[in-house]
C-alpha cells in the first residue's frame, strides 16, 4: 500500500456522494488509479462511479471510515505475508474464539478473499452476536449464497460466546439497490420475554450511485438452548445524506452528487424502548465541512408491543429527519432529526461519533473528535484556534421526541477534552495513514458520572489510554486532568479502546490494542476492569484479553485498515434495570493466523 505523508495544501472539492438522474453513463477517467482499476474489475465502486468523496480519499486530501473506504476503492490487496516464528501463549487469559469461518470467505466464484476487521459485539443472556466488515463482498455477486455481497459480515452465538456460527453477510433481498457496506455497530436488547439484535452499517449503491445511508437490520432469536438461530428483518433506513448537488455531464445526463455518511454507532434505552444512532455527514457546501447527526428509532412499549411512533423490536421505526429536495436549480436540502454538532466554518472535520444514554433520565450523551485529520492535511485548522478535541455533548429526554426532528436545536451542554493525537504516526502493520483518536463513553448513575476513553499521546509518543469523567447534570470535570489506564506505561503502543456501559456496580472496564514496547508489532488486547469512574490514579494492573498475540507485520489483507479503526467490548443486556449482567463480551479483529480476523472473548465484567 502507498503511504506518504500529504502535508500539502488541501483542494476545495465538495465531499460527496453520486447519483445518476439520467441516463447510465460513468464520467470518462473516474477509474484511473492502479489499485482502483483492480477494484473496479471486481465491482462497480465509488471511485469507478466517479464519485469526489471518493476523489478526495485517493488524493490523500480526506481520510475517512474503513466502510467508505469498501465504498470507494473495493479490495485493497496488500502483502504477501512474510513466514514468521510461532508466538507464545499468554497464560491467564481467557478463551479466545474467532467468531468467522474460513469457510465462509471464498467468492462463489472460488476465490479466497483475506480479512475482516471493525468488530462490534452484543450479548443478552446466551446469545451473543458479533458483526465485521467482510472482504469476502468484494468478489461477490448480487445476490450470493449467504449473502456473502454484503460488506458487513456476522456471527451469532448461542452458548455465551464459547463458539460462533459464521451467518455470511446481512440479509438483504434487493442487493441491487443497496449493500450493506460495513462500519458496524451491534446493540442487544431484551423485552417481552424476546432477545433482538440491532446491527447497522453504512449502506449505499452497489453502483456508487445514490443517496449515501446509514441502515440496520433488526434480528430476533428464534428458539432456546444450543438450536436457537437468528431471524433477520429486511434493511432499515436510520439516516443519510442532507445535502446533494447537480452537474451536467452531458447534453442529456446529468449526476446528482451527494453529502457521504459515516461513522455510525448505536445505543439504547431499555427504560423508554428507544434506539439512537449517531454518525457524521461529510457536507458539500464547505471543503472537509462535516457536522454529527443523531438519530432516533422506536422499538416498542415495555411489552413489546407498538410504542409512540408504531415501531415494535422486530420492526423499529426510525426518525432521522428529511431527504433533500431540490432548491435550487443546482442545489438540494433536508434536514437531519438532530445535529449534535455543527460544520466547522474553518472545515475542521468532526468525526468518530460515539453515543451514550443514562437509562435513568433518558439524557443522551454523544461524542466525538473534532478536527480529526485535517489538523495535519487542512492549513486552516494547524492553529492554536482549532485544538485537537474530543467533546463531549449531553442532550435531554425533552428534546427527543419520537417525531420527524428533534425539539431543540442542539445538545444542551458541551465539554471537550483536548487531545494530542496518534494521528501521524505510521503503526507498523496497520496498512492505513491516520489512525484514530476517537472517543468511547459509558454512564454510571451510582457515581453520577458519564465517563469517556481515548487514546492520547501526551505522556508517551505511542499513546496511553486516557480516562475522564464528568458529572452527568452539568459536564463539569470530575478529574483535574485526565487518568492513565494502562500499565505498565512502557512506551509500547495503545489504542482504539472500547468502552460501551457500565457495570451494575457503575464501575468501568475499558478494553484496548496495545503492544508491550516501541520495537514490537506483537499486539495484544489488554483491558482494565472495575474502573471507579472517579479514580485519580492509573489501576494497579491490567488484564490480558488475548492468549496469543498478533504480529501486525505478517498479515495478509484485502481490507483497509487491516486491523479496523475500533475495537468493542459489551455487558450483557438484561430486561430490567440496571440493564447490564456480569459479563464483559469483546471483540477485535486477530491476525493471529496471518488473516485478520474477528475474535470475540468473554470474562466476568
Amino acid at each position: 500500500m502507498r503511504r506518504r505523508l500529504w502535508l500539502g495544501a488541501a483542494a476545495t472539492l465538495p465531499l460527496i456522494g453520486f447519483a445518476i438522474t439520467s441516463g447510465g453513463a460513468v464520467p470518462a477517467g473516474a477509474a484511473s488509479s492502479g489499485h482502483s482499476a483492480h477494484a473496479a474489475s471486481m465491482r462497480t465502486t465509488g471511485l469507478a462511479a466517479g464519485n469526489p468523496f471518493c476523489k478526495r480519499l485517493l488524493s490523500k486530501r480526506l481520510a475517512a471510515s474503513s466502510g467508505a473506504y469498501m465504498f470507494c476503492f473495493g479490495a485493497q490487496p496488500n502483502g504477501p505475508a512474510p513466514p514468521h516464528a510461532p508466538v507464545a501463549r499468554n497464560a491467564g487469559a481467557p478463551a479466545n474464539v474467532n467468531a468467522a469461518s474460513f469457510a465462509e470467505d471464498v467468492s462463489p466464484a472460488g476465490v479466497r478473499l483475506f480479512g475482516q476487521s471493525e468488530t462490534s459485539i452484543a450479548a443478552s443472556g446466551p446469545f451473543v452476536v458479533e458483526a465485521w466488515n467482510d472482504a469476502t463482498s468484494f468478489a461477490s455477486a448480487c445476490p450470493s449464497p449467504m449473502a456473502k455481497e454484503e460488506g458487513t459480515g456476522f456471527g451469532f452465538s448461542a452458548n455465551g460466546g464459547k463458539s460462533f456460527t459464521d451467518l455470511g453477510g446481512l440479509p438483504n433481498a434487493q442487493c441491487n439497490k443497496g449493500l450493506f457496506g460495513g462500519d458496524p455497530s451491534v446493540a442487544a436488547y431484551q423485552v417481552g420475554g424476546s432477545t433482538y439484535f440491532y446491527i447497522s452499517s453504512l449502506f449505499n449503491s452497489p453502483t456508487g450511485e445514490g443517496l449515501s445511508k446509514i441502515a440496520m437490520d433488526a434480528c430476533k432469536v428464534v428458539g432456546s438452548g444450543p438450536g436457537a438461530t437468528l431471524s433477520c428483518s429486511q434493511p432499515i433506513t436510520v439516516g443519510f445524506s442532507t445535502q446533494c448537488q447537480k452537474f451536467k455531464i452531458s447534453s442529456t445526463q446529468f449526476a446528482k452528487f451527494c453529502s457521504f455518511v459515516d461513522k455510525d454507532f448505536m445505543a439504547i434505552d431499555p427504560a423508554r424502548g428507544r434506539l439512537y444512532v449517531s454518525y457524521s455527514d461529510f457536507l458539500i457546501k464547505q471543503p472537509f465541512a462535516s457536522q454529527v447527526e443523531l438519530a432516533a428509532c422506536d422499538l416498542g412499549n415495555a411489552s413489546g408491543g407498538p410504542g409512540p411512533a408504531g415501531g415494535t423490536p422486530a420492526a423499529p421505526v426510525c426518525k432521522n429527519g428529511t431527504p433533500p429536495v431540490q432548491v435550487s436549480p443546482k442545489f438540494f436540502q433536508g434536514k437531519p432529526y438532530f445535529v449534535v454538532a455543527q460544520p466547522d466554518p474553518r472545515g475542521c472535520l468532526n468525526e468518530g461519533a460515539y453515543p451514550a444514554v443514562d437509562p435513568a433520565t433518558g439524557v443522551v450523551y454523544t461524542a466525538y473528535e473534532y478536527n480529526w485529520e485535517t489538523d495535519i492535511f487542512l492549513p486552516s485548522c494547524f492553529g492554536a484556534a482549532t485544538p485537537t478535541a474530543d467533546v463531549m455533548t449531553a442532550t435531554p429526554l425533552s428534546c427527543l421526541p419520537l417525531a420527524t426532528f428533534a425539539a431543540c436545536g442542539g445538545p444542551k451542554a458541551r465539554a471537550s477534552v483536548p487531545v494530542t493525537s496518534l494521528i501521524a504516526a505510521f503503526v507498523p502493520g496497520y496498512n492505513r495513514f491516520p489512525v484514530s483518536d476517537f472517543p468511547r463513553l459509558a454512564v454510571s448513575d451510582r457515581y453520577g458520572t458519564v465517563s469517556m476513553v481515548w487514546n492520547d499521546t501526551r505522556f508517551h509518543p505511542l499513546g496511553d489510554i486516557l480516562l475522564q469523567s464528568f458529572h452527568t447534570a452539568s459536564l463539569g470535570p470530575v478529574q483535574a486532568q485526565p487518568v492513565v489506564l494502562d500499565r505498565p506505561a512502557s512506551g509500547g503502543l495503545h489504542m482504539l479502546p472500547a468502552l460501551r456501559t457500565a457495570t451494575a456496580a457503575g464501575r468501568l472496564d475499558v478494553t484496548w490494542y496495545s503492544r508491550a514496547t516501541s520495537t514490537t508489532a506483537l499486539t495484544n488486547v489488554a483491558g482494565a476492569l472495575g474502573v471507579n469512574p472517579l479514580t485519580t490514579s492509573t489501576p494497579a494492573s491490567n488484564v490480558q484479553i488475548t492468549n496469543v498475540a498478533s504480529n501486525w507485520l505478517t498479515n495478509n489483507s484485502d481490507i483497509v485498515p487491516n486491523f479496523g479503526d475500533y475495537t468493542d467490548a459489551a455487558l450483557t443486556t438484561t430486561g430490567t434495570a440496571p440493564y447490564v449482567g456480569s459479563t464483559l463480551y469483546v471483540a477485535w479483529s486477530d491476525g493471529r493466523s496471518s488473516v485478520p480476523q474477528p475474535f470475540e472473548a468473554h470474562l466476568p465484567g
